[in-house]
């Protein structure tokens, strides 16, 4: 069976990235610089071959999905599978403000006990699982083809783990920046990491840059897969 390219791709940044705000399963859209970094990695991949685009169906991830996608003639195919992790009752909080509300999820949480599951949340082993299990299944799907995957840093995280065979309680020491590309093989045997963080697309890009023409809106239509 042929290897699967995959392109794994963190969408681009919202006002809560900025800040440091939980986010999980809220539909935040992407703010300007967001909304650029997306543009500027469609042009980024514009050239390269992708079969297939795939997307968490929250807006900050399908948005970033359809700007990668347009210059392919692709349309976006979501999948809810791909969410961030859930973080149920802390999901719109700052760290400091559940260090100080919840502390003992906050000392779980810092010691990555990957059986923590915060109420109406998911541990990392359930997000680990959810992750590991639907980009294998697409992948498996496009064997010896090239697809893009546009999710969130938690689901990255896993495919970067999982990929470097590093244990879900092991700090984290990689960046997963916002729609930085990360390329990974897939093949019978698992997989592979290819390159991480590549966001030479995004130098010098702030926001103090032009406004960007060719916006594409979060609606319903534009999202549609």
């Amino acid at each position: 069976m042929e290897s699967t390219l995959i392109l794994a791709i963190r969408h681009g940044e919202t006002a809560w990235n900025r800040e440091g705000r939980l986010q999980g399963h809220l539909n935040l859209p992407l703010n300007e610089l967001g909304l650029r970094q997306a543009r500027r990695l469609g042009e980024a991949l514009a050239d390269q071959a992708i079969d297939a685009v795939y997307s968490s169906d929250l807006d900050r991830a399908a948005v970033t999905a359809r700007h990668l996608a347009r210059p392919h003639g692709l349309e976006v195919r979501l999948d809810e599978r791909l969410r961030e992790r859930a973080f149920g009752v802390h999901e719109g909080r700052l760290w400091t403000e559940i260090e100080a509300t919840f502390p003992e999820d906050a000392l779980r949480w810092r010691r990555r006990d990957p059986d923590f599951q915060p109420p109406g949340g998911e541990s990392l082993t359930m997000l680990d699982a959810r992750v590991t299990a639907v980009v294998s299944e697409l992948a498996a799907r496009h064997a010896g083809q090239t697809i893009a995957v546009v999710a969130h840093g938690g689901v990255l995280d896993c495919l970067y783990r999982v990929a470097t065979r590093i244990d879900l309680q092991a700090p984290r020491s990689w960046v997963l920046g916002n729609a930085s590309v990360n390329r990974l093989l897939h093949s019978p045997q698992g997989f592979t990491l290819v390159g991480w963080n590549d966001d030479q697309h995004l130098q010098g890009l702030t926001l103090d840059d032009p406004g960007v023409p060719g916006f594409i809106p979060a609606t319903p239509q534009a999202l549609k897969a």
